[in-house]
């Protein structure tokens, strides 16, 4: 995301939000992220629709700790329930996969990968990213990773390893690395880090700018030159060593003539932390984190130019006022960060059933606040800006969201616990 991070004082722990990076927990006026240039103005012309969570539903809402009795581990960054087996995996930013018991007594993790001498943190916003599983984990058993490699020049990495089932665990094989694709990074900041299997058995990847402030090489508008500041869509059902994955036919550059990547499903985007799929709609639900004034939320479409940088939010960035907004996808919603906010975490739209009221509502979090909140899904669209609710004004910062394979979600967040949302 943004440079998220900044030492706090000396004696404060960094804290990350990944891609949401890590954010300083000392007061301090230039947020690296945040880069001050002139206010922008007001674009957007559409106005709410949509019917928020009752306040009854978001009043009832509970956040608890989900394992109370887990040590608190650093730096989350994705959550995954394994198939099959009542078990959770997470991912360490410094480069560790750990499991444990899908119980509020479990007391112990095991480890699946310890990837931390390929895995480089040289950036507050760089690390272990990405986790999916595949499609087919219960029997081919691979699992894949998004991560900031070590050594040699800086570089993202998407990788596919096989893992083998214990009697109470997953274990990766290092060795069994099959490397499907590698982004060069020009700064350390900015790396998305999302993946995730789409409904169509296709793997998504997000892809934040490259970093520095204010996209200095306009990758956000460059489909040609690089795979930056989009979502990727390629298909790894016959990856093998000397051909890492094939191109979708319906990918909508797959056979572009104007010479855009072939991989990019969408672009525009200035580091998307973090994208989902509903698993009703099978729509794809990103948060995208803003400059310095405004983040967003944006339903990814095929093909689709979210606008970044020439637009931040609904709002005008280069140039900040009168910008040409032809050929441009807005966001669902966009908020301020007059609230106090800095830095969404994206989340996912509720399908579970412990939470009836807050069914179908897309759930997201701000970094700097410790805010969450949701809007209504139905009915959304670019531009249509639904109401949104806040579920809890403050709390432990929320690095990432997860969900289990009953739909319910989990929140990872600095203070080392993962939280679950129930009534």
């Amino acid at each position: 995301m943004r440079a998220r991070a900044r030492v706090a004082a000396a004696s404060a722990l960094a804290v990350i939000a990944v891609g949401v990076a890590i954010v300083a927990l000392a007061t301090t006026s230039d947020l690296p992220w945040q880069s001050r240039l002139p206010e922008v103005a007001h674009d957007g012309t559409s106005e709410p629709v949509g019917t928020s969570p009752s306040p009854a539903a978001a009043a009832a809402v509970r956040f608890l700790v989900a394992f109370p009795h887990l040590p608190p581990m650093d730096r989350m960054t994705n959550l995954v329930e394994l198939p099959g087996a009542r078990r959770m995996i997470v991912t360490l930013q410094e480069g560790e996969i750990l499991s444990f018991e899908d119980d509020s007594a479990a007391s112990t993790t095991s480890t699946v990968l310890d990837w931390r001498s390929r895995t480089s943190t040289a950036g507050n916003e760089e690390g272990l990213l990405g986790l999916a599983l595949d499609p087919q984990f219960a029997t081919n058993g691979y699992l894949y990773i998004y991560y900031s490699a070590a050594g040699g020049a800086r570089r993202t990495v998407l990788s596919r390893l096989h893992t083998t089932r214990t009697d109470d665990n997953v274990i990766a094989d290092p060795a069994s690395e099959l490397v499907l694709l590698q982004v060069p990074q020009p700064f350390s900041n900015h790396k998305g880090g999302q993946i995730a299997f789409g409904p169509d058995g296709m793997l998504y990847l997000g892809l934040g700018d490259g970093g520095s402030e204010g996209d200095p090489n306009r990758n956000g508008q460059d489909i040609k030159d690089n795979l930056l500041a989009s979502i990727l869509r390629i298909d790894v059902r016959k990856s093998a060593p000397g051909h890492p994955f094939d191109i979708p036919p319906d990918n909508p550059f797959a056979l572009s003539p104007a010479g855009a990547k072939p991989e990019t499903w969408a672009y525009g985007l200035r580091n998307p932390w973090r994208f989902s799929f509903d698993l009703q709609t099978g729509q794809l639900w990103a948060g995208d984190v803003g400059q310095n004034a405004y983040e967003e939320v944006d339903l990814i479409e095929k093909g689709k130019n979210y606008g970044w940088s020439v637009m931040e939010g609904f709002h005008c960035y280069r140039p900040p006022s009168g910008c040409d907004q032809s050929g441009l996808t807005l966001p669902v919603v966009d908020y301020a960060h007059d609230g106090g906010g800095c830095a969404i975490t994206g989340g996912f739209v509720y399908r579970g059933a412990a939470m009836p009221g807050l069914q179908g509502d897309y759930i997201f979090a701000d970094y700097c606040t410790g805010e969450v909140s949701a809007f209504p899904v139905a009915g959304a669209r670019a531009g249509s800006r639904p109401t949104i609710t806040v579920l809890r004004h403050q709390g432990a910062r929320v690095l990432s969201f997860g969900r289990d394979g009953a739909g319910e979600l989990y929140l990872l967040c600095d203070d080392g616990n993962i939280y679950r949302l129930g009534l």
